[in-house]
């Protein structure tokens, strides 16, 4: 297999899509393939065209824009060249995710079926002495909000808060060939107070010789053979270099596995429950309080919906917002492409990770209109909320683990979420207690918003039509705004629909920054002395009918000056260093 050369042209997302087990040669298989949309479970005989993945048919993107119901069968079919390949080694097809149901044949024989819309997965093929010709074909099935699966904000019935669905491959499929033992998994834990990092390797069968190497600013710095009995070992790190957002400095990892050797990487940092100078509950970042200001974050584009146009594109983005001085985003019931996440490492922007919603029916009664006026119940009953099956809960439960598993290296990760607005709830003490067991190194939010159990690091609030003043001396829980405003401005020609959906509508820009800065003044800088932590603005874009975005739904027009939010952050700033101080 010859390294990869980039075109944009038949190759989007043309970028190595795992970069914390990343190998020097790949292929990427986006581009053109033919598709069909049946009524039936059979394959059709004849296709309708041809989609660009990896963009779902429902998307402007992908050149097809047609609905896939939950009765019917999306088909996908291309042929892919298979590179000759040594004696044992082994040809991997990997699809970083494909929403919901999905079966895959290779030369007409399944393969593999997989279920749930988000997270990935990987199909061995057979490979030979010579290059070879083998047809893939991969059906798929969506049930979208009808049925047990996660699938966030997607929704048959859209508007409002709530998207169109959408179905199929929709990240990056791609090609790599491996050696007769490779690396399947490793597992990266930084130790601040050490100044070391332990690393853990999984291989496909027993390895006799594995090593590790640790690089900083591309010299090495520490490296040490693995006990293969093991399976992982503990570096120091000579001089040791924190990750912050301010600095976010990345170690190099080089890996080896008998004859397979593979590229990561990690930020030496910690995130901790503590206490400020005043007493207070505070998120301490490397053993310091550190005030989170960050936005509710979609993660939805106009053109790709759940897939971004470019890996430019998402660069782009996360750079203007770490320079309006956001420094953590809360990325809103989706998973992202890993890549976005290795771009939040790398530039610097901390992320709180929800788990995807799914369950039901959905009651919007309880869900949405109850909590405003006060009302609070208990999550003991699981059919209260959404998770009457044991069948649903069960799947919340399977996804919760993958979810922790997939984005476990992931450095800029500080906080899980598992449960959002009471959306699907179910016994989130319990699950909270699971999560933080699990992974040590993160905080919990156990349920942001409302129907909050008592437990997990955060006390979470969610203020939209009402003024919010925290009460001194709380409880021992971090006090944190999870998401507020949600202001609205419609700039003409960049939306989409005619009827609008905001929290309180604006009729110009400069009408939206007076009325966000006030906003931010009552709700956040006049509650950091009182404690409060963490505040998280709705939202970076605007979505279909959501017009509150700082961001139009195309991005092409910003609504407010980024100067004016970076002043108007770096104010809370140092409000919050003179809580700190006293002052």
């Amino acid at each position: 297999m010859e390294n990869k050369i980039h075109n944009e042209k038949t190759l989007p997302l043309d970028d190595y899509p795992r970069p914390q087990l990343q190998r020097p040669t790949w292929q990427n298989l986006n581009g053109w393939w033919q598709y069909a949309i049946t009524e039936m479970a059979q394959e059709p005989t004849q296709y309708d065209g041809l989609i660009l993945v990896p963009y779902s048919p429902e998307t402007k993107a992908s050149g097809v824009q047609r609905p896939v119901s939950p009765t019917q069968t999306l088909w996908y079919k291309r042929t892919v060249t298979v590179p000759a390949v040594e004696a044992g080694a082994h040809v991997l097809l990997h699809f970083g995710a494909v929403d919901q149901f999905c079966r895959v044949f290779v030369d007409r024989q399944l393969r593999v079926t997989h279920r749930g819309g988000y997270w990935p997965f990987t199909v061995e093929i057979t490979g030979g002495a010579a290059p070879r010709d083998v047809e893939l074909i991969v059906a798929v099935q969506d049930h979208s909000d009808q049925g047990l699966e996660a699938y966030g904000k997607q929704k048959l019935a859209h508007g409002g808060m709530w998207y169109t669905p959408q179905s199929g491959i929709w990240q990056t499929v791609w090609l790599e060939v491996v050696p007769a033992t490779y690396l399947t998994d490793l597992t990266i834990t930084p130790d601040v107070a050490a100044g070391a990092v332990t690393v853990a390797l999984t291989t496909n069968r027993p390895a006799s010789a594995l090593t590790v190497q640790v690089l900083a600013d591309g010299e090495p710095v520490a490296g040490a053979p693995i006990d293969p009995a093991s399976g992982y070992v503990t570096v120091s790190l000579p001089r040791p270099h924190l990750w912050t957002p301010a600095d976010p400095f990345l170690y190099d990892v080089v890996i080896t596995a008998d004859d397979d050797q593979a590229q990561s990487y990690f930020g030496l940092r910690s995130f901790a429950r503590g206490l400020d100078a005043a007493g207070r509950p505070a998120f301490l970042l490397n053993g310091q309080p550190f005030f989170q200001s960050g936005l509710l974050d979609q993660g939805y584009w106009a053109a790709g919906l759940y897939t971004p146009p470019s890996d430019a594109a998402v660069v782009r983005e996360l750079t203007a917002i770490k320079e309006m001085g956001f420094n953590m985003l809360r990325k809103h019931i989706k998973i992202e492409p890993l890549r976005w996440y290795y771009h939040c490492d790398r530039l610097g922007i901390l992320v709180w990770q929800d788990f995807v919603s799914g369950g039901g029916p959905y009651n919007d009664w309880l869900i949405r209109i109850l909590p405003f006026v006060g009302a609070h119940f208990s999550d003991q009953d699981p059919a209260l909320l959404g998770r009457g099956e044991a069948r649903s809960r069960a799947v919340y439960l399977r996804d919760a683990q993958r979810t922790l598993d997939l984005l476990k290296n992931t450095v800029s990760i500080c906080t899980w979420v598992p449960f959002n607005e009471g959306w699907g709830q179910f016994s989130a003490n319990e699950i909270a207690a699971e999560v933080a067991w699990r992974d040590p190194t993160r905080l919990v939010d156990q349920a942001s918003g409302w129907y909050d159990q008592g437990s997990g690091d955060f006390r979470s609030h969610h203020s939209y039509y009402k003024p919010f003043r925290l009460v001194k001396n709380a409880g021992a829980r971090i006090q944190a705004l999870t998401e507020f405003g949600g202001y609205a401005l419609a700039v003409p020609n960049h939306i989409q629909v005619d009827r609008a959906f905001g929290y309180k509508s604006l009729a110009d820009p400069a009408a939206l920054l007076s009325a966000l800065t006030k906003l931010y003044h009552s709700h956040v800088r006049a509650n950091i002395p009182r404690g409060l932590a963490v505040a998280i603005y709705t939202q970076v874009s605007d979505v279909e009918d959501e017009i509150n975005g700082l961001w139009t739904f195309d991005r092409a027009v910003c609504k407010i000056d980024p100067a004016a939010l970076a002043a108007l952050n770096a104010d809370l700033q140092t409000t919050f260093e003179a809580a700190q101080s006293g002052v």
